[in-house]
């Protein structure tokens, strides 16, 4: 079953489309906006749309060999390594595309580890630290594969290790514990995501490889197998989870923002 979506003259129905908040989903000139207005901070605001609506995790669409093409800008440049929570003109909140599990579904599915094959954004305060030596925060491609053999295994070393950074501020061996605890392997992207960009992923098996405008950006070994949906969305959320053992949640405020796409393509290999 392959996609294709050039959002001409509305979007297709394949499409679950959810605007929360004042987030609002447009299509014009065969381009799908997903827009956040200005919005206070405490307020929730999310503008999606997905493939896998009602449908149980089992029933979720793809699966490797695939490969995805999505054709994107937004109007806000990235944040960076050195971007704070104050930085000035920087797309807030969180924003992607690719496949996941929906980890934390309302459909009667028990609740789940995170798994993902995708282009993610996150910015500050988010951080959501996964791997050492890059930032919790920014424009990736990215891959979490939390549901495999051995997670659990992984997951009192973890505690004890976030107990031991709590105690002495020693961060490396709790940020190397929930790199394995995670399964997550990604790469921070400089691009200018308010100029047009071809993002490429091929889905494979025993590897996921990430191409923005046919260049390279992540060889990813082991990704997760299991069937995942299609989703891409803009919001005003933040997460926080480090290796001191900071959890939390909640949202930015923002000027009005967006995220275009201008074509979906997935082609199972």
């Amino acid at each position: 079953m392959a996609v294709f979506d050039d959002f001409h003259e509305t979007l297709d129905p394949r499409w679950t489309q959810t605007c929360l908040g004042p987030g609002t989903l447009s299509v014009s000139q065969s381009i799908l906006r997903m827009i956040i207005p200005k919005i206070a901070r405490g307020e929730y605001a999310d503008a999606q749309i997905d493939d896998y609506g009602t449908l149980t995790r089992a029933q979720f669409p793809w699966r490797p060999p695939l490969r995805m093409e999505v054709t994107a800008r937004a109007s806000h440049p990235a944040a960076t390594r050195t971007s704070t929570e104050d930085s000035p003109h920087i797309l807030r909140g969180t924003a992607g595309f690719g496949f996941w599990n929906y980890p934390f579904s309302v459909r009667g599915d028990i609740l789940m580890l995170p798994e993902s094959v995708w282009f993610f954004y996150a910015s500050p305060p988010s951080n959501m630290a996964l791997v050492p030596g890059i930032p919790g925060w920014g424009w990736k491609a990215q891959v979490i594969h939390s549901m495999r053999p051995g997670t659990l295994l992984a997951t009192l070393p973890t505690a004890l290790a976030t107990g031991w950074g709590l105690l002495t501020g020693n961060e490396r061996p709790a940020s190397r514990w929930l790199q394995r605890l995670s399964g997550a392997q990604e790469a921070l992207l400089d691009v200018d995501i308010t100029a047009w960009h071809t993002y490429t992923l091929e889905w494979h098996a025993q590897e996921a490889l990430f191409l923005v405008d046919g260049k390279q950006v992540l060889r990813a070994s082991n990704p997760p197998k299991r069937p995942l949906g299609f989703v891409a969305w803009h919001d005003n959320q933040y997460a926080i989870a480090t290796p001191r053992g900071v959890l939390r949640f909640g949202s930015v405020a923002c000027e009005q923002q967006w995220l275009e796409l201008d074509v979906i393509r997935i082609d199972p290999l």
